[in-house]
């Protein structure tokens, strides 16, 4: 059984209620209902009474270190079997760690911990290392992201590193680390003997300074199927380097995040070669790099490679124009494995929709998540987007947000919208600007289609 709750509001007796439903629970989830350190004590009674229980999420909740205490009693009971504790932005502090390394050193059963969002500090998350270094820890997921950590935490999570070999996923992402400490942090994974699947390291000070050092661990440790080094300014140089690991006959890398990092056409080249040559990977994003037409192009002969496996492309604010379409169209009729792509705010315009239906609707290309908000589209180009949604069939997704489609370009997507062909499950449609009458039809339709989404 699964108690799934967001945002709401818990009066004395709707928690009355709750409770008593909590007690034969498999899986508990309240974020953001307004829970405090008070609601931390019957949780925990829970935990103590409902030995099925395997996961918790207190997502956005006041519950303070006070809460963490009380629910800390629940967690050291030997009939506590939790797998998955989530706590993030639950205004904890450094005092919390203390608790929680008790829990990971008493509590086997524990295999994530989610504690981003709150200010635990780098004195707290070196208490927190402790429990992670008691061989009773067999942590699999730790996530600190947002958690006021600097360069001085490394040492600790190195020596951690040593001696877990249970830990999977690492994410440390908006900590300000600054290049020593990642250099230092990728060695210690170099020489760690557990398998890590999953780095984050977004936002968190890294220049091309840290990237041969990244590149390394691409190399050394075939485990690691997602790294995500986004919001950090590696440029073109930086990129280099990282393709040198990614290119290594060892590394597997499936899911590479690479958003807003200084590239520019240059890193194309590269980028194309990893496309081409890496099977492995199914999923990259380059959202807000200056990639311009020029490097688009590039990647579109990268994915009409037969070897390329790529499944989801995010090119997102990338400066590309009407001037790319023709090679997009050209790789999505080739292409039968991608299945996603975000190409919003770009200038694409009426003409670019145009040159992209082509490749849309030959019978290799298999999308089924296409974003073109804030294209510069207006109602121009809606015939072809109904005829789109019409006859591509695999499509269930689109998001045409920000664009001046108004009334009369609307009436054309709501009826090709209702045509039995039409396959979307979610049409996402944020600031169009139609009228109340066209309001009233979009709310008709969502009535008599339920299995259709309408986002706006």
């Amino acid at each position: 059984m699964e108690l799934d709750i967001q945002c709401e509001e818990m009066n004395p007796s709707r928690w009355a209620e709750l409770l008593s439903t909590m007690k034969s629970c498999k899986t508990i989830r309240l974020d953001d209902c307004n829970l405090s350190s008070s609601n931390c004590k019957d949780i925990s009674s829970v935990i103590n009474t409902n030995p099925s229980l395997t996961e918790l999420k207190l997502n956005n909740n006041e519950l303070g270190d006070v809460g963490i205490e009380y629910l800390s009693k629940g967690l050291l009971t030997p009939s506590c079997s939790l797998q998955k504790l989530w706590l993030q932005n639950c205004n904890l502090t450094s005092a919390s760690c203390e608790t929680l390394r008790s829990v990971l050193s008493a509590q086997p059963s524990l295999t994530e911990l989610h504690v981003g969002d709150n200010r635990l500090g780098t004195a707290g998350v070196k208490v927190l290392c402790q429990g992670l270094m008691n061989p009773n820890c067999k942590l699999q997921k730790l996530q600190l992201e947002y958690c006021e950590l600097t360069a001085d935490i490394v040492e600790a999570l190195n020596a951690a590193l040593q001696t877990k070999p249970t830990l999977k996923e690492l994410s440390l992402s908006n900590n300000t680390l600054g290049d020593t400490a990642v250099k230092q942090l990728c060695r210690g994974l170099v020489e760690a003997r557990c398998d890590l699947e999953l780095l984050h390291l977004e936002n968190c000070g890294i220049t091309s300074d840290s990237c041969r050092d990244i590149s390394a661990v691409l190399s050394n440790k075939s485990s690691l199927i997602d790294l995500s080094v986004g919001d950090n300014k590696i440029g073109d140089s930086g990129l280099a380097l990282l393709c040198q690991g990614l290119l290594h006959p060892n590394c597997k890398i499936q899911k590479l995040w690479l958003w807003d990092c200084d590239l520019t056409s240059v890193s194309c080249k590269d980028l194309s070669r990893v496309i081409s040559t890496k099977e492995t990977l199914t999923e990259i994003s380059l959202i807000d790099n200056n990639l311009r037409d020029s490097g688009m192009e590039i990647l579109c002969q990268a994915l009409k490679d037969p070897k390329a496996e790529l499944q989801e492309l995010w090119v997102r604010e990338c400066g590309l124009t009407t001037a790319c379409c023709k090679a997009v169209s050209s790789a999505l009729s080739v292409n039968t494995h991608l299945k996603v792509l975000h190409i919003g705010e770009n200038k694409l315009g009426d003409a670019g929709v145009e040159l992209l239906r082509e490749g849309l609707l030959h019978p290799n290309c298999n999308i089924q998540s296409l974003w073109l908000g804030n294209c510069d589209l207006t109602a121009a180009c809606c015939a072809t987007l109904a005829t789109i949604i019409v006859t591509k069939q695999c499509l269930t997704e689109l998001d045409l947000s920000y664009n001046t489609l108004e009334d009369e370009g609307m009436r054309k997507i709501c009826e090709a919208l209702r045509n039995p062909n039409c396959k979307l499950q979610q049409i996402i449609l944020y600031d169009i600007f139609w009228s109340s009458e066209m309001d009233d039809e979009l709310r008709a339709l969502e009535e008599s289609k339920p299995e259709l989404k309408i986002i706006s």
